[in-house]
């Protein structure tokens, strides 16, 4: 193995090895209470960063036996074998850290370059050229990688969150080059836009023609994104793809030349 590749080997131990520390110190306090609300927050942020390397070391390829091993580590088994929903979180947290563990044992066999090399392929970012403010663009081309990736691997509050911000980002940045003096004539409320609820700035953005109705969409839950905490259990997969779908027809509209 040369020594890129080494190093690389070496980086990605690293990780996998805190994050299965981290794994530990949240599966002994959920397992102890299953609701404790720090727990269950932190463990969500900790699902995220074992998506990502798992994403980075499958190379993106929901077929690969890594990226389906932290799939399948969110189901609950039935005695038949059927997939069923409802795996206790110290369980689930369990599963992702025998993951974890599996990644440690590809990466330390003879052959660790197959894993590593994958996670060399970049992705190709979606890009936000139509965005007006220039130090917002690489943030939310990397928000939008991490929403994607998000919903590969069912953390649907996240990739909810993750895909809402960026369309109330992507809309503010519309409307305040729009300007309050030219959104006035659309109805626009006063006040300074940054205060206006999620939906008033995309019911404004419509008044103004700077989008199309696409928005109309969006769940419920999607108007209290900021909320989805623990109690983000009924943000469902179909939520989160619909709110990725508004997302999608929102960039569209604010970028019809693309």
């Amino acid at each position: 193995m040369d020594e890129t590749l080494q190093s690389q080997v070496d980086s990605y131990l690293s990780r996998l090895t805190d994050l299965i520390r981290r794994g530990g110190e949240l599966q002994s306090i959920l397992a102890a209470n299953p609701s404790d609300a720090f727990a269950v927050t932190a463990t969500r942020v900790w699902q995220q960063d074992v998506g990502v390397t798992v994403n980075e070391l499958s190379g993106s390829s929901k077929a690969h036996w890594l990226a389906r091993a932290f799939s399948e580590a969110f189901l609950l088994r039935s005695a038949d074998g059927d997939a069923a929903e409802g795996a206790a979180p110290d369980d689930i947290v369990k599963r992702l850290i025998d993951v974890l563990e599996q990644a440690v044992a590809s990466l330390t066999r003879a052959d660790a370059g197959a894993i590593a090399s994958a996670s060399s392929q970049p992705q190709v970012p979606r890009r936000f050229d139509f965005v007006h403010n220039l130090e917002l663009r690489q943030v939310l081309e990397q928000s939008y990688i991490e929403s994607k990736r998000a919903l590969e691997h069912g953390l649907y509050v996240n990739a909810l969150q993750t895909s809402c911000g960026i369309l109330e980002a992507i809309v503010t940045d519309a409307l305040e080059h729009k300007g309050l003096a030219a959104l006035a004539a659309s109805g626009a409320p006063t006040g300074k836009i940054s205060d206006w609820s999620f939906e008033t700035r995309l019911t404004v953005a419509e008044r103004a023609g700077l989008v199309r109705g696409g928005w109309a969409r969006l769940p419920v839950v999607a108007w209290t994104y900021r909320d989805q905490g623990a109690g983000g259990s009924n943000v469902t997969e179909r939520d989160t793809r619909v709110a990725g779908q508004v997302l999608n027809v929102v960039m569209r509209d604010l970028n019809p030349g693309r």
